[in-house]
């Protein structure tokens, strides 16, 4: 029903940024929260970052508040997270992910579609 596909992965050195995108096919309309998850081998999938459909509500990991900034365009059907001031704990694959309601926006079991994830490597 939907399709994310995430971009913008790549080797950054620490203090450096970088910039996550997702671009969503299909039934769009069904994109009510969309949201950032990262894991590393041996972890959780670990929440990152979520949006309300209007752009208007925000969520943020505590790890990742003052640094990430999540946003979306829903004209163009995408959302990016702009990551700043990265750190090599933030080394991991990043995946983007749907929800068509509005329920445990933090919790991984709660999406309904998933990317298949993208390569973020921060070097100190």
């Amino acid at each position: 029903q939907v399709q994310l596909v995430e971009s913008g992965g790549g080797l950054v050195q620490a203090g450096g940024s970088l910039r996550l995108s997702c671009a969503a096919s299909g039934r769009t309309f069904s994109s009510n929260i969309m949201g950032w998850f990262r894991q590393v081998p041996g972890k959780e999938r670990e929440f990152v970052s979520a949006i309300s459909w209007s752009g208007s509500v925000t969520y943020y990991a505590d790890s990742v508040k003052g640094r990430f900034t999540i946003s979306r365009d829903n004209a163009k059907n995408t959302v990016t997270l702009q990551m700043n001031s990265l750190k090599s704990e933030d080394t991991a694959v990043y995946y983007c992910a749907a929800a068509s309601r509005m329920m445990a926006v933090t919790t991984a079991g709660a999406y309904n579609y998933w990317g298949q994830g993208t390569q973020v490597t921060v070097s100190s």
